[in-house]
């Protein structure tokens, strides 16, 4: 069975017992999470499926413990004879779709996301900052009400779905930006349980100890691609550094990302790793594009169908 998307979710999709259900059923999925441990030197399976609510929330802990479970997915998905014409995944996602494609190997993959939520935790440790779902605004009106805080930085970051952008920035400027945008009419603004501005400017220093931490990986050519949260087209490897530096402090325009895979093509798709975020999205992108969940090993067999 050959799907369009492999899509990929990002933080704030993690649940206590994450992966467990996999790994009972596929050993794919068990080595996955068996070589994640090794290179993190952490016992991530015993965090995704022991982890508390509050414990798996920590960036630190969420970002590691999605990319493993997802891969694992990914890799029992593979097992089962499904494949995919290109990959796609939401902010952190974008990392789990460089190792699925073949551009990162699962090994590198892990350094890299395990360094990521360890400079993005500690930037949001650094400052009282924060993320809200705006509902029910188009984007443009939402883009104003941020440009009218001027106390600090708020910015809008994640372009989901129509009447749906989330915005990020330092408290003060956050709840500002919030108000203006229930004045312009917003249905609800809803705080997201993220610690931080994630793509803003105010992580440019954790943007830029990355980058450097990346200069010593290699980076091949795709084996499908990988649709950048950056501008929506496929990804050139040609300066990953770079482009991982700048996908850190730049907003997931998700929206022309899916609308692009779609007109090139691609019809359906699978969510890999937790949570039905990503399915909801593409409901309210494109009532046609059908997106499968698959987190489970049950899942798994209903996709290979």
């Amino acid at each position: 069975m050959t799907y369009g998307f492999a899509l990929f979710p990002g933080q704030g999709a993690q649940h206590p017992g994450m992966g467990q259900a996999l790994c009972s059923g596929s050993a794919a999925a068990r080595d996955v999470f068996a070589c994640a441990s090794d290179v993190a030197g952490l016992d991530v399976a015993k965090l995704c499926f022991e982890g508390t609510k509050e414990e798996l929330s920590r960036t630190v802990n969420a970002q590691i413990a999605i990319f493993t479970h997802s891969m694992a997915a990914y890799a029992a998905l593979k097992e089962a004879g499904v494949t995919f014409s290109a990959c796609a995944g939401f902010s952190l996602g974008e990392y789990t779709a460089l190792a699925a494609s073949g551009i990162i190997s699962l090994e590198d993959g892990v350094q890299i996301v395990r360094k990521r939520g360890q400079v993005m935790q500690a930037a949001a440790d650094s400052m009282d900052s924060g993320m809200a779902a705006i509902l029910g605004l188009e984007d443009s009106v939402v883009e104003q009400a941020c440009a009218s805080v001027t106390c600090s930085i708020v910015r809008p970051v994640n372009y989901n779905c129509p009447g749906q952008l989330v915005i990020a920035g330092e408290r003060a400027a956050l709840d500002a930006a919030i108000a203006a945008c229930k004045a312009a009419g917003a249905k609800r603004a809803l705080p997201l349980a993220v610690s931080g501005a994630f793509h803003t400017p105010l992580l440019k220093n954790a943007a830029a100890e990355l980058r450097a931490f990346l200069e010593g990986f290699t980076f091949s050519a795709p084996t499908v691609p990988v649709y950048s949260n950056l501008d929506g087209k496929p990804l050139d490897v040609q300066n990953m550094p770079a482009h991982l530096e700048q996908h850190m402090v730049s907003p997931v325009r998700w929206k022309t990302l899916m609308a692009n895979g779609i007109a090139a093509g691609l019809k359906n798709g699978c969510e890999i790793g937790p949570g039905k975020t990503l399915a909801g999205f593409a409901k309210k992108i494109d009532k046609e594009f059908s997106v499968l969940p698959v987190e489970t090993m049950e899942n798994v067999e209903s996709a290979a169908k």
